[in-house]
């Protein structure tokens, strides 16, 4: 059930789509790829579902190679695209019956109708998929990428263009896909690596940047601006002498947004600086560190 990348490059032309890019993803995990716009994580997910064979290096899925057993490695992949092609004109269970049987699935009623309740399509099931909406077409294509019950499963931008309640139905079914199988999921959106995975890999200009667990990349994204209030006027001279500050600014010298080295916790000593100077600190608030700071810091060109 795992998936092994090693110094895989693509190039189209002179550009390099993915430059070398490495990294394993263990059974069971739920992994984000990270990547703004054209940072190579749709092109990686063609390659390791053997869509486009890479220039260089080698991929594997559950310990087959992408281009030696290809047939192989679909059979155990569940793949959902980032523009999701379906039949519009085929009902949602007729489209099933359709897809279970290019798997040659021996029970395809049963496998449909399981993937009907899992999918929550059962009040849809008897329309045809041109006229749902694009959350229950992205139930569809989670259907059809499921229905052959895959080792692994991918998914590239699964929330794209939906609404807000749409992207939430989705992650749920996600999240609780993700306890039985190996899910790797292409985004650009931090809040959905927050809510599904436990583990992000960030690619940037076709590069692997960064690739940890959530606990330790937000470790790394640790905010060093902090945001204080006096009840009088500060010297920002003054403020710029406190020990580990490295530059301020306020508007009305009253509330300063300060920003320490890194490493550094500097409110004890801005409650020092308040004291020694006669004043008194109406608010101070440290700002929240995200996933989305990192990924800014990383990808910002």
């Amino acid at each position: 059930m795992s998936i092994t990348v090693k110094n895989i490059t693509k190039l189209y032309g002179q550009q390099k789509a993915v430059d070398s890019a490495s990294f394993h993803i263990e059974s069971g995990e739920v992994v984000g790829l990270l990547g703004p716009n054209g940072a190579g994580k749709s092109t990686l997910m063609k390659i390791i579902t053997c869509f486009i064979p890479p220039n260089e290096g080698e991929a594997s899925v559950c310990g087959l190679n992408v281009l030696e057993k290809s047939l192989e490695v679909r059979s155990k992949i569940g793949y959902l695209a980032e523009n999701n092609p379906l039949y519009l004109d085929m009902y949602v269970h007729e489209f099933l019956m359709f897809i279970a049987s290019i798997h040659k699935l021996s029970n395809r009623k049963k496998s449909v109708m399981d993937m009907i309740e899992l999918t929550g399509l059962g009040i849809e099931q008897k329309k045809k998929i041109g006229q749902l909406s694009k959350g229950y077409r992205q139930r569809v294509g989670l259907a059809q990428a499921l229905i052959h019950d895959p080792e692994v499963l991918i998914l590239d931008e699964p929330t794209s263009g939906l609404d807000p309640n749409q992207i939430i139905e989705i992650r749920n079914l996600i999240s609780e896909i993700g306890k039985e199988k190996t899910v790797l999921i292409s985004t650009h959106i931090m809040q959905e690596v927050e809510a599904i995975c436990s583990r992000a890999i960030i690619i940037d200009l076709g590069k692997i940047i960064a690739d940890d667990s959530l606990v330790n990349l937000k470790k790394r994204s640790k905010s060093n601006i902090v945001t204080v209030e006096f009840d009088k006027k500060a010297n920002q001279k003054s403020l710029l002498n406190i020990k580990g500050v490295a530059s301020c600014q306020s508007e009305d010298n009253l509330t300063w947004i300060i920003e320490s080295n890194e490493e550094t916790d500097v409110r004890k000593e801005i409650f020092r600086f308040a004291v020694d100077n006669d004043l008194s600190v109406l608010s101070l608030e440290k700002d929240k560190s995200t996933i989305e700071d990192l990924f800014r810091r990383l990808t910002k060109k």
